[in-house]
Order: structure tokens, then C-alpha cells, then sequence
């Protein structure tokens, strides 16, 4: 079995094929026989997970094995604590209101990696870092969710699902699970099994 995590860049889309010619997985990964699990946004960054697994790619991408997945998300203006409370107990989007979240504002900026296009700041309007992690995968939720109750979303960054973090890799670069890591993330999604491997790798593309 194969378990790689990758750094998705910025306007890369999560798959390995594009009629329209946009960068894909394919340009940055060269594994044969691995699937991303789940979706991270054309123009969203950050952790994905690939793998030719396909018990844990379905418990993983299942709403209700409930594996939490945290966001770095950066706002125009700086949300009230009336605006977290909202994203904690849901909101509607498309008449369809989201799961309980956990929100905070960050005291300080996430040390992150230069996007390759800056986003856009206005000078009247400061901005700020937002965490939030959820369980759901609805299509572009975090963006909706921080849209709803009044801040729009500049940039979003995935540095973490369950017990997997994004580490040091840089935009582009992936590299192979420890076993230690597989473990884990077998034991979050209930499907726990001794991993044996070849040792870790890192690649930059």
C-alpha cells in the first residue's frame, strides 16, 4: 500500500487529468496508482492525501466516520465572537445548515509559505486568520460557511486532517507516510492495522 501527503499548490486541482489544461496532481506527483482522498478546492492549499488504500479512502472521505479536518482561513476583517459562535453551531447553506464547527480567531499570523498570487488587500479593511475545523465535505463549505456570517474568505489553507499535519513540505513538494503515521491515521478512521514500509521520501517538482 501506498500513503503520500502533498502539498497542494495554489490553482492546482485535485485530480490527475484536466481537458481545460489547468494544473493537476500529475504535474507535482509521480506515483502510479494512488487517488486523492477527498477534494481540496482549485483555489485552496494545502494538505492532500493519496493512496491506493481503498477501505481507508472511503472511511476517510465518509461524512460519518467524522475525521476532522482543520483550515488556516484568512478574512477580510476581524470576525466577532457573535460570527464564531454562528460558524460553531452551523449555518445554512443552500437551505442545507452545517455541522457544529470549532472557530477561533488566531493571535497570531500562521507562518505560511508565499501564495503565487498575492491576494488582493484593501487598505480601509484589515484582515485576519480564522481556524476552523470540521468533519463535513461539502463543495467549497469553509468559503460559504465564512461568507455567511459576514467574512469573506481571501485565502484558505489545509494544514491538517486527523492526526496528519503538512509539516515543512513547501507548495509542490509530497513524501511518503511513516508507519507511525498510518497507524494513526488507521486508528482515527477505525481501521487499525500494523503498517510496514519503505523508509519516508520528499520530492519537490
Amino acid at each position: 500500500m501506498k500513503y503520500i501527503i502533498l502539498n497542494k499548490p495554489y490553482e492546482v486541482l485535485t485530480q490527475f487529468t484536466d481537458e481545460a489544461g489547468r494544473a493537476t496532481l500529475k504535474d507535482y506527483v509521480k506515483v502510479p496508482g494512488i487517488y486523492p482522498v477527498g477534494r481540496l478546492d482549485y483555489d485552496s492549499e494545502g494538505l492532500v492525501l493519496l493512496t491506493d488504500d481503498k477501505t481507508l479512502q472511503h472511511r476517510l472521505s465518509d461524512p460519518k466516520f467524522k475525521i476532522e479536518k482543520t483550515y488556516w482561513v484568512q478574512v477580510d476583517g476581524i470576525p466577532t465572537e457573535e460570527a464564531l459562535e454562528e460558524l460553531r453551531r452551523g449555518v445554512s447553506i443552500k437551505n442545507v445548515k452545517t455541522a457544529s464547527a470549532k472557530a477561533r480567531v488566531l493571535e497570531e499570523e500562521p507562518q505560511v509559505w508565499e501564495r503565487s498570487k498575492p491576494i488582493r488587500f484593501r487598505k480601509n479593511l484589515p484582515t485576519s486568520w480564522v481556524e476552523i475545523k470540521i468533519s463535513q465535505g461539502m463543495n467549497r463549505q469553509v468559503r460559504r460557511m465564512t461568507a455567511a456570517v459576514g467574512y469573506p474568505t481571501l485565502r484558505l489553507i489545509r494544514p491538517s486532517i486527523g492526526p496528519l499535519t503538512i509539516g515543512d513540505l513547501q507548495p509542490g513538494e509530497y513524501r511518503e507516510l511513516t508507519p507511525d503515521e498510518v497507524n494513526k491515521l488507521k486508528a482515527v478512521s477505525g481501521k487499525s492495522e500494523k503498517a510496514t514500509y519503505r523508509p519516508p521520501f520528499k520530492r519537490r517538482f
